[in-house]
């Protein structure tokens, strides 16, 4: 079958390490299912692992990705959830130290088929596309949690979601709309924050400028380039909810700030199988539907990583096996 690979690692040149080829089919264990993936979505994760980061060098090489909308050997179509874990576990998945995600220690979903656990699998609403369902699992499912679990935020209160254009702040921006908060957002780039309003955002800023008023919780996913932005946003007592650092982690945490306004800094992982299904729910009912910025081959994948580790993304990237 087809799979997209990394071979190696490079951090300066990550594409360098990507391989598309064929390779042998999916080992199935007993318990787990075989899905014949119909729909893959990219996220930085994919990245991360070209160039070395969470993806040690004795588990190359390693079929990439995450994300899977697809059809069981019972002909059943699926979306795949790809945090393998103990659901036993106190607190759920998420916090067991032992969990992992698809492509980290088991091959990913960037390939015909994919083997996973058959409890992670949550069926596909037939009014979601393959391309629309392959999205909510890693992006889509990070900003529901996010918003609906960790940021304590209420209808009517203000959320400021930075860096518009990418997966989880696209998802943040519609889903954020949905469940009735005021939505902000911001980009440095005209066209991102267009596409903002396009998603659903109430009003867009370009990045670092001064708000109208401070808001109740940032949805923070870009690091560095945004984290002094996001401090200075927030009413006092307001709080910061982290799930990534696309521009690098930030040596200043100015933390003479966090205590003097008593902020929270909360962080926030993927989400849990019951989650997942909240979340399919979510958006079979009401009607959004993930930002598609572009469908590809998987003959083609390089062109979408390329995109998206230079930010050229505008929502998500999904690939056709």
């Amino acid at each position: 079958m087809l799979a997209a690979r990394a071979l190696t690692a490079s951090i300066e040149d990550p594409l360098s390490a990507l391989e598309v080829g064929e390779v042998g089919e999916p080992n199935v264990p007993e318990g787990w299912a075989l899905v014949d993936v119909k729909a893959t979505s990219l996220n930085h994760h994919d990245v991360w692992s070209l160039r070395g980061i969470g993806l040690p060098e004795e588990r190359l090489p390693m079929i990439l990705g995450c994300d899977a909308a697809g059809i069981d050997a019972g002909g059943n179509e699926v979306i795949v959830h790809a945090v393998i874990g103990d659901p036993e576990f106190p607190g759920g998945e998420i916090i067991d130290p032992r969990r992992t995600l698809l492509s980290e220690l088991h091959p990913g979903t960037l390939a015909e088929r994919v083997a996973v656990p058959r409890r992670n699998l949550v069926a596909k609403p037939a009014g979601l596309s393959f391309a629309e369902a392959c999205c909510l699992p890693t992006a889509w499912l990070t900003a529901y949690r996010m918003l609906f679990d960790r940021s304590g935020l209420k209808p009517g209160q203000t959320v400021l979601v930075q860096g518009a254009g990418g997966g989880v702040a696209s998802a943040a921006i519609e889903l954020g709309r949905a469940g009735g908060f005021r939505v902000w957002a911001t980009s440095r780039e005209e066209r991102k924050r267009e596409f903002a309003l396009e998603c659903g955002a109430h009003a867009v800023f370009e990045s670092g400028a001064r708000l109208p008023e401070k808001v109740d919780v940032v949805i923070e996913t870009v690091g560095k380039a945004t984290w002094g932005h996001s401090l200075r946003s927030l009413k006092p007592g307001g709080r910061i909810v982290v799930a990534g650092a696309t521009s690098g982690p930030d040596p200043s945490a100015e933390l003479n700030r966090v205590f003097f306004k008593e902020l929270e800094v909360v962080g926030s992982t993927m989400g849990t199988l019951e989650e997942l299904g909240r979340l399919v729910s979510l958006v079979d009912l009401s009607g959004i539907r993930p930002r598609i910025d572009r469908e590809l081959p998987l003959s083609d994948v390089a062109e979408g990583l390329r995109a998206l580790a230079e930010g050229d993304v505008l929502g998500k990237i999904v690939i056709k096996p």
